[in-house]
C-alpha cells in the first residue's frame, strides 16, 4: 500500500519505518526541515533501539522518504495516518492543536481530490476526538462527507520506548476503529501479514481502549512503587 505518515515524532517515526519495513510504500511528512534531511539520509532524529538500521534499509529500498509537502503525500498515498503529538496539559486533558491543525491541511488537500482515501488518527486522544473534533474539520475544509467520499479511522498504538519495533511488528492485538467496514477494510490491508488478533470497533471504542491501557499501566505501576515503599519501611524484599 501506499501509505503516508503526518508528523515524524517518536510514533509517527516508528510507525512509518515499520510499515514500510513490511513492504509499504511510505511517505513521512513534517513541517520541520532538518528532520526530514536526516530521514532521507537515513538517520532517524529520534533514538530507539533498532530504528537507526532499520530506517537505513528502508530508505535505501526506497520504501520510505520524507518530505514538507503534505500535498504531495496525500495525492500519493491511499491510506493517511495522524501520528502528530497531543501533549497533555497542567489539567490532565490533551491538548488537540498539532492534531486540528494536521486534520485541517489533510481536509484541504483531499478538497482538491477525486480518489477515496482514508484518513486514520493515530494520536493518542480522548473517547469521541475522531468524531467529534478530526471529523468535522475534515469535513468542513475538504467539503466532502466522512463515509462517503473519504474514510475514516481510529488505530491506537501500544509502544514502549526500548521496545517499540518489537511491540509495533508482533503487538498483542491490532485495535482498528473506523466510521464504517470499508475504513476498517482499507486500514486492516496496512497490517496484512501480522499474525496479530485484530479487533474491530468504532472509533470511540478504539480511543477508550487506549485510554484505559495507558489509566492500567499507570495503576499498575504506582501499586508496585506502593509496595515498594511499604517493603522498605517493614524491611521486606521487594524482589
Amino acid at each position: 500500500m501506499n501509505i503516508a505518515v503526518i508528523g515524524t515524532g517518536y510514533v509517527g517515526l516508528v510507525t512509518g519505518t515499520c510499515f514500510a519495513s513490511k513492504g509499504h510504500d511510505v511517505i513521512c511528512v513534517d513541517v520541520i526541515e532538518e528532520k526530514i534531511l536526516k530521514i532521507n539520509q537515513g538517520i532517524a532524529p529520534i533514538y530507539e533501539e533498532g530504528l537507526d538500521e532499520m530506517l537505513k534499509t528502508v530508505v535505501s529500498e526506497k520504501k520510505l522518504k520524507a518530505t514538507l509537502s503534505m500535498s504531495n503525500a496525500i495525492t500519493n498515498s491511499e491510506l493517511i495516518y495522524i501520528c502528530v503529538g497531543t501533549p497533555s496539559k497542567e489539567d490532565g486533558t490533551y491538548d488537540y492543536v498539532y492534531l486540528r491543525d494536521a486534520s485541517q491541511k489533510i481536509g484541504e488537500e483531499l478538497k482538491e481530490i477525486d480518489d477515496y482515501k482514508v484518513v486514520v488518527v493515530k494520536s493518542t486522544c480522548s473517547p469521541g476526538t475522531t468524531m467529534n473534533l478530526v471529523k468535522p474539520i475534515l469535513e468542513e475544509t475538504s467539503q466532502k462527507n466522512a463515509g462517503k467520499d473519504f474514510g475514516l479511522g481510529m488505530n491506537p498504538e501500544f509502544l514502549r520506548e526500548g521496545v517499540a519495533i518489537g511491540d509495533f511488528l508482533n503487538p498483542d492485538r491490532i485495535v482498528i476503529g473506523g466510521i464504517d467496514e470499508q475504513s476498517q477494510r482499507i486500514v486492516a490491508k496496512s497490517y496484512h501479514g501480522f499474525e496479530s488478533p485484530f479487533l474491530y470497533v468504532d472509533t470511540t471504542t478504539a480511543e477508550m481502549i487506549k485510554i484505559a491501557s495507558n489509566s492500567f499501566l499507570a495503576m499498575k505501576i504506582s501499586f508496585i512503587n506502593e509496595i515498594a515503599n511499604i517493603a522498605e519501611k517493614i524491611g521486606s524484599d521487594i524482589e
